[in-house]
């Protein structure tokens, strides 16, 4: 059984994609890891597991909050929640906080809020609080195909 970081790993080099790995101590906010990293709040792709009509997965820049109404309206659906952590952890089989950017590796629709395309490079926790990866912008929306959707 291979890590999320030997995951994301693998299917980022399986992709082609140009990326950097940052070892680091453990944060467990957007803040801190964007501190730690020494890049924008905006820059950072926040991960957010949400129950619609199904799980799926939300990604928009660390620096903005989830708009429930856009997202509903975008999804054509009436309700809408957070997954609980106990569900975050059973889909992902991670903690809150260490989820990247990828539904794909766990079986779940991907959209992303094409706000996060404002920045050339985007950074994320891979799978553990103490892992980060910066990558193009570019080169994320190529390999994973989230539908682009506004959310924040």
């Amino acid at each position: 059984m291979h890590s999320v970081f030997e995951r994301v790993e693998a299917f980022l080099h399986q992709g082609g994609a140009a990326f950097t790995v940052l070892r680091h101590e453990p944060v467990f906010t957007s803040e801190q890891a964007a501190a730690v990293r020494g890049t924008s709040l905006a820059s950072g792709a926040k991960a957010l597991v949400v129950k619609a009509d199904g799980f799926l997965m939300f990604v928009l820049p660390a620096d903005r909050k989830l708009d429930s109404r856009k997202a509903r309206a975008a999804l054509g659906v009436k309700a809408l929640r957070f997954a609980t952590r106990e569900e975050v952890e059973q889909l992902t089989g991670l903690q809150p906080g260490s989820i990247p950017p990828f539904g794909s590796l766990f079986g779940l629709a991907t959209c992303c809020d094409p706000a996060l395309g404002d920045n050339e490079t985007i950074n994320f926790n891979a799978g553990d609080h103490a892992i980060s990866v910066q990558m193009p912008y570019a080169d994320y929306v190529r390999i994973e195909q989230p539908r682009l959707v506004t959310i924040s």
